[in-house]
């Protein structure tokens, strides 16, 4: 099979650009949030190439599903796919001005005690968080609230609205911070629920003969993306 679409992509070579459908899948809020943002950039770049994007809140299994390019998010991943970084990520917690202004002081994790935060719902993730202040102390903080979610957009779209603090992750939170509806509690911390060395990945089938049309996604999207995450995160605190 490999030897057939290297022989279909060598007969495409003649073309100037890249041609034939690509199946990607990425979890919901990053599909969404980093993705489709930069599909109109994706056409301009390449017209001739047609793009299946999955966008399920669960892994998919790449061979069944026919994939040709997932994005993972978290530690490492071991297993019968090429596993390649595209940028690191980071967590931040997050609480919207409005709830700031009546709610009790946050300015260190031991704070959080005092707050019914937002919770994803995740085992490491619902119930402790990790801080690593800037002389490399850490310390773990015992979380809880009222509210947990499956979904990441779900939750950044309850912190909007002023429903507590959350941790959630850098590259779901720029424009937001940027903008000022939601103010970054503790940016002089390392957060996280489960390791600090947490990244998006880029997966795809491990297999001798990439074909053109998906080698010219992997590349666009590692430098679309990575561009993004360049841009340095303003440092807004509650003061």
């Amino acid at each position: 099979l490999d030897m057939m679409e290297k022989a279909r992509d060598e007969a495409r070579s003649n073309q100037s650009r890249p041609a034939g459908r690509v199946r990607v899948s990425a979890s919901t809020a990053f599909g969404e949030h980093m993705i489709v943002p930069v599909l109109p950039d994706l056409q301009r770049q390449y017209p001739d190439i047609q793009l299946d994007l999955l966008l399920p809140d669960s892994n998919i299994d790449l061979a069944a599903q026919g994939l040709d390019l997932a994005i993972r998010l978290g530690n490492r991943l071991e297993g019968d796919f090429v596993c390649s970084r595209l940028f690191k990520t980071r967590y931040r917690v997050c609480a919207a001005p409005a709830y700031l202004r009546s709610a009790p002081k946050l300015q260190s994790p031991e704070d959080l005690a005092n707050h019914r935060c937002l919770l994803f719902m995740l085992p490491d993730f619902r119930s402790s968080w990790q801080f690593r202040s800037p002389d490399g102390q850490s310390q773990e903080v015992e979380v809880d609230g009222d509210v947990a979610m499956s979904s990441a957009g779900g939750l950044l779209a309850a912190t909007r609205q002023g429903l507590g603090p959350a941790l959630l992750a850098d590259w779901l939170i720029r424009a937001d911070i940027h903008a000022g509806t939601l103010v970054d509690l503790l940016p002089d911390h390392e957060v996280t629920a489960t390791t600090y060395d947490t990244a998006a990945w880029l997966i795809y089938p491990s297999r001798e003969y990439v074909p053109r049309r998906v080698r010219a996604v992997i590349e666009f999207l590692r430098s679309e993306l990575q561009d993004q995450m360049d841009v340095s995160m303003p440092r807004v605190g509650t003061t």
